[in-house]
């Protein structure tokens, strides 16, 4: 027998699940829980028993009061989801969670104030009270993503800084590495190039088995590669930079790229292209024509170097996450939101939803079929795949 792959997404405080058939490259919603506040974030656990979902109903510019950490049993055949234990209360919004490689911590990063916190989990896989830090951690601006590095001796905040605007100077980004042992971080390094103006990362992953890191720079529209050192820190240099989008000369005010997945094979890396930018058409807000794709880069196998052999159509707004099934055979990812687009003279409405696609033994993408999902209850703001236990 072989373990079931399911795909979560949410819509605002909902969070669905959906059956995956590999067959039809199709979704089928299965089920929904609802959360006290948005979701924001989602992690399975190592053993594929529990998940955890940090919500809020903070957002941009909009400091919230609800901020929560709550597990969930996930039914092992169906992955129907239970809470599980009590949620615990976070000091601000959180943007993104994830597990460490031995199951016992649960890492939470934060964007304003910048931040991350460790709650330890429970032997039965509830989630306990944040553990006390020993020391001031350099946190940067704008936290994104926190994750411990495969071998459990680092943990790496993706900070991201932010553009200049509305008078501001630009706020540096950077990698913010920590050493990490049974709970406790340490400031180790910050990773930027110069003083990380221009430099604005998002996310990162990590190859299956080889000690290369795939970053996502939102900010610029570029994919990094770092050297992941046998201590758990990067090299100080990235090995590579690459272009994300289809056209990098037009590059539209709204343009990022967003998130980014290595193939469980280890020889294509994925990353989203997002835009929800807007123009005045016939006195209405229409989008204005960036790009929302998936780039595809074949991995060299000696050398790490990833090179762009696809930019597919996402055939919707805003692909702010994205999974790939453990098998490698489907990519499902998800826009946030409808929005208006020009066609011609006319003005249609392009709903948000989640596109799925059938990726071939050459790494490349083959659109399958888009289902159509309502967010009157709030954005697609997270959707991943998990294989059960």
């Amino acid at each position: 027998m072989t373990a079931k792959t399911v795909f979560y997404a949410s819509t605002g405080p909902e969070l669905s699940l959906l059956d995956v058939d590999f067959a039809e490259a199709a979704l089928q919603k299965h089920g929904t829980v609802t959360l006290p506040a948005n979701v924001q974030y989602a992690w399975p656990h190592p053993s594929k028993r529990y998940l955890y979902v940090v919500s809020s109903n903070g957002g941009p510019g909009l400091p919230g009061t609800t901020h929560l950490a709550s597990a969930f049993r996930m039914d092992a055949r169906s992955g129907a989801l239970q809470p599980h234990g009590q949620s615990q209360s976070l000091p601000s919004r959180p943007i993104h969670t994830s597990v460490d490689a031995s199951g016992e911590y649960l890492l939470i990063a934060y964007n304003a104030p910048s931040n991350v916190t460790v709650h330890r989990l429970n032997g039965d896989g509830s989630i306990g009270e944040a553990m006390s830090q020993p020391g001031k951690l350099d946190t940067g601006i704008y936290g994104h993503q926190i994750r411990t590095t495969p071998g459990n001796q680092t943990a790496i905040l993706v900070t991201r800084g932010n553009n200049a605007a509305h008078g501001k100077p630009e706020d540096p980004g950077a990698l913010k590495l920590f050493a990490f042992k049974r709970g406790t971080l340490t400031s180790l390094a910050s990773i930027a190039p110069g003083s990380g103006l221009g430099f604005g990362p998002r996310h990162l992953d990590f190859h299956p088995f080889q000690p290369w890191v795939y970053v996502s720079i939102e900010r610029q529209n570029k994919l990094y590669v770092y050297k992941l050192q046998s201590d758990g820190t990067l090299g100080r240099d990235p090995l590579f930079i690459k272009d994300t989008l289809a056209d990098p000369v037009n590059v539209k005010p709204d343009q990022g790229a967003g998130a980014i997945h290595v193939h469980p094979n280890g020889r294509f890396v994925y990353l989203t292209n997002r835009n929800q930018g807007e123009v005045d058409f016939q006195g209405k807000k229409v989008f204005d024509g960036g790009e929302n794709n998936v780039a595809v880069f074949a991995i060299d196998a000696q050398t790490g170097e990833p090179s762009l052999i696809q930019t597919v159509d996402g055939h919707g707004i805003h692909l702010r996450t994205f999974g790939i099934d453990p098998s490698g055979r489907l990519l499902a990812a998800a826009s946030i939101r409808p929005l208006a687009v020009r066609n011609g003279n006319t003005i249609t409405t392009l709903a948000a939803g989640i596109t799925i696609y059938r990726i071939a033994g050459d790494g490349k993408l083959a659109f399958a079929r888009k289902c159509d999902v309502d967010t009157a209850r709030g954005q697609q703001f997270w959707s991943g795949m998990v294989t059960l236990s």
